[in-house]
């Protein structure tokens, strides 16, 4: 069994010194570290080291879980990655600490709070649709071509004459505009799959 511990601060002027002692007084020989924004999982190289390199057995262990996880969706997906290699996490300031019976019940409770937070986000939703068709309007982006214009656009585009940024520049429209009303046309069912993602 290993404590390897994870700081990290979010610019450059910051700095990891008292995270790096919390770290080194709670038993981590190990420590990465990094200066890196929270808001992108892909820009915290250092993290996707550092959950590579444990393995079972091993504590992961931060001062503070902000500086893990920048969502409670976030936190649920790297407790997901620890609980396949057979690790657990342990805060050094906060209640969470996996590595006992308190702390597991601790993450099925924030694990709840994130279905309940699913769901509430999906109701609502569904129902600002339903109070959206009962005033009339069809939920979804409002198309920037009248239907007219659509047709003509796709037309054009299947002689294979013309490309999409000329057709975008001719009907006053982005090219993705234009885009979308050719796949609308010749892929409907593909166009249907694609917007409801």
């Amino acid at each position: 069994m290993a404590f390897i511990g994870y700081a990290r601060v979010s610019t450059q002027d910051q700095d990891t010194a008292l995270q790096l002692d919390a770290l080194g007084k709670a038993g981590c020989k190990t420590i990465f570290q990094e200066k890196a924004s929270g808001s992108t999982r892909r820009g915290r190289q250092e993290l996707a080291r550092c959950l590579a390199s444990l393995g079972r057995g091993d504590v992961l262990v931060v001062y503070k879980i902000d500086r893990i996880a920048r969502s409670l969706f976030d936190l649920l997906e790297i407790l997901r990655q620890l609980e396949g290699v057979g690790a657990t996490i342990k805060s050094v300031t906060e209640p969470l600490d996996t590595t006992n019976s308190m702390g597991v019940f601790v993450v099925q409770i924030l694990g709840a709070v994130a279905q309940l937070e699913r769901s509430m986000i999906r109701e609502r939703s569904i129902a600002g649709q339903i109070a959206a068709r009962a005033r009339g309007r069809v939920p979804g982006r409002i198309r920037s071509l009248t239907l007219e214009d659509e047709r003509a656009l796709v037309q054009e585009y299947q002689k294979g004459e013309t490309t999409y940024k000329a057709l975008s520049l001719k009907y006053g429209v982005s090219e993705s505009a234009a885009k979308r009303a050719v796949y609308r046309a010749t892929k409907p069912g593909d166009y249907l799959k694609r917007s409801r993602c």
